[in-house]
């Protein structure tokens, strides 16, 4: 681990560090996350990868102050993680999960905040929810498939808490799909949906949203990423326009049962 180091992505260093889930600089999405990622710098976001002793990326972590956070979460005074990921299989369980979450803790303190919080989900997401609780995180909410873990220094402080997505969904009349540029691979996905939706002439509605704010009264717990029809959430993370013709599919053999 001595031998270890961990990089802060920086607006200035970003074209030489790259983004680790995303690496080639000329592509429109590595753009996007660019673009989003200097605006979002001033308000606390950072980024952090691990490498190793030749300079090879291990894993990342994306954390920002819960209060400029894009999920639907509310609290004050903690950090929150955003994403983390060590790539590798041959690298889990080897403490660099452990290493990149005690770095985002050092930051926490650092700015005198009283904890750090995350999101974790039983189907496709981060990092494990046993990482944090190894960690000393403990599960402070819970809704639908997601959980809410704590690890706070300041026992006075009120816990960090989900909001109510679901209030959020029967304003989508039709078909949506909500998406941020926080993930760089929404970009690719929302071309392919577009795509797939004018091939089985949809009116596919793209609201990109702008702020925090927007993505905590997201209609779902991701935030920032959000396919539904009706009202209905569909899908609360990116996917494959192979999925998106299988969910169309099923959606238009549902309409006529019903008609």
């Amino acid at each position: 681990m001595s031998q270890l180091k961990i990089i802060e992505v920086t607006p200035q260093n970003i074209m030489e560090e790259t983004l680790f889930c995303i690496k080639d600089v000329k592509s429109e999405a590595f753009d996007c996350k660019r673009i989003w990622h200097e605006k979002r710098h001033n308000e606390g976001l950072r980024i952090r990868i691990l490498k190793n002793e030749d300079d090879k990326m291990i894993g990342f972590i994306e954390y920002v102050p819960i209060e400029n956070a894009w999920r639907p979460v509310g609290g004050n005074n903690f950090m929150f993680v955003h994403c983390m990921y060590v790539y590798s299989k041959k690298d889990r369980n080897k403490g660099y999960g452990s290493a990149l979450l005690e770095a985002c803790e050092k930051d926490a303190l650092s700015c005198g905040m009283s904890g750090v919080c995350a999101m974790v989900s039983k189907g496709a997401w981060m990092a494990d929810k046993s990482l944090f609780e190894k960690n000393g995180y403990q599960q402070v909410d819970e809704r639908g498939r997601f959980d809410l873990l704590s690890k706070k220094w300041d026992a006075r402080e009120t816990n960090p808490r989900l909001y109510d997505w679901t209030v959020q969904q029967s304003k989508y009349k039709d078909w949506h799909l909500i998406y941020a540029d926080q993930c760089p691979w929404h970009e690719k996905s929302v071309g392919a949906l577009l795509n797939m939706a004018m091939d089985f002439d949809i009116d596919l509605k793209i609201t990109k949203l702008k702020t925090a704010q927007e993505a905590k009264n997201a209609p779902s717990g991701y935030g920032v990423f959000s396919l539904l029809h009706n009202g209905k959430l569909l899908e609360d993370h990116y996917i494959s326009a192979t999925r998106f013709r299988n969910i169309l599919k099923k959606e238009r053999q549902i309409g006529m049962e019903s008609a």
